[in-house]
């Protein structure tokens, strides 16, 4: 299957360079390009594609608020990547609160580029090691440190959202858990529908604004 890309940045030699490279992958196509938000939100509904790599500052719309108008639109099927030279806090969590699937620097290498669409658009969330880190600062900080199933999982899923939080992939939650591996997928994409979360960045997001698991608790941030 081929993955579909819109691109929006306002510099045409950074979409150059990125179409360059994602181009040159057999299962990778840039459908689209924007200079500004308002122009991505426009290509997003009428192109619907798979991933939308997304600068933060452009011209009028900017692209945390073009986030927000895609993510929120009814039947949106798109995830979208931020990216920016801007390592800040601000636009990190800002970036996630509206629904962005990840977010990746754009100092980061071809071969990074190129992995955060395949994981974006199989349904996994990116967040580097740092950027992991910092999220679980933030969002740990004000949490009840509590492990407190939420009612609508069952205890198996409570449990699967643990391991995930901690980093754990699917293979090890299956290894820790004594499930198949499918199973254990399975129990992910149950979780995200029944607490309303895109990815599961959002469900790592979750689990520590509600205390399911403590700093201390975290496994290889790299693994999220």
């Amino acid at each position: 299957m081929t993955l579909r890309v819109v691109l929006a940045d306002d510099q045409d030699l950074v979409r150059a360079g990125f179409r360059v490279i994602l181009g040159a992958e057999d299962d990778i196509e840039v459908v689209g390009e924007a200079g500004d938000g308002l122009t991505a939100v426009s290509l997003v509904e009428s192109l619907t594609p798979d991933v939308v790599l997304m600068d933060v500052q452009m011209p009028g719309v900017d692209g945390l608020e073009a986030t927000r108008r895609i993510l929120s639109a009814p039947g949106n099927t798109s995830k979208v990547v931020i990216l920016t030279t801007f390592d800040r806090e601000d636009y990190l969590f800002e970036a996630l609160r509206a629904g962005a699937s990840g977010f990746l620097l754009k100092n980061a290498s071809p071969e990074d580029l190129v992995e955060s669409v395949h994981v974006v658009a199989r349904g996994d969330g990116l967040l580097s090691p740092e950027v992991t880190r910092r999220v679980i600062a933030r969002f740990s900080g004000n949490a009840p440190q509590a492990l407190k199933r939420p009612a609508e999982l069952t205890d198996r899923e409570f449990e699967v959202l643990v391991q995930l939080a901690r980093g754990a992939t699917n293979a090890e939650i299956a290894k820790q858990l004594y499930l198949g591996e499918t199973t254990v997928k399975t129990h992910v994409s149950r979780i995200l529908t029944k607490l309303g979360l895109r990815d599961r960045t959002h469900a790592v997001v979750f689990a520590y604004e509600n205390g399911i698991v403590a700093p201390g608790q975290v496994g290889r941030a790299e693994d999220l």
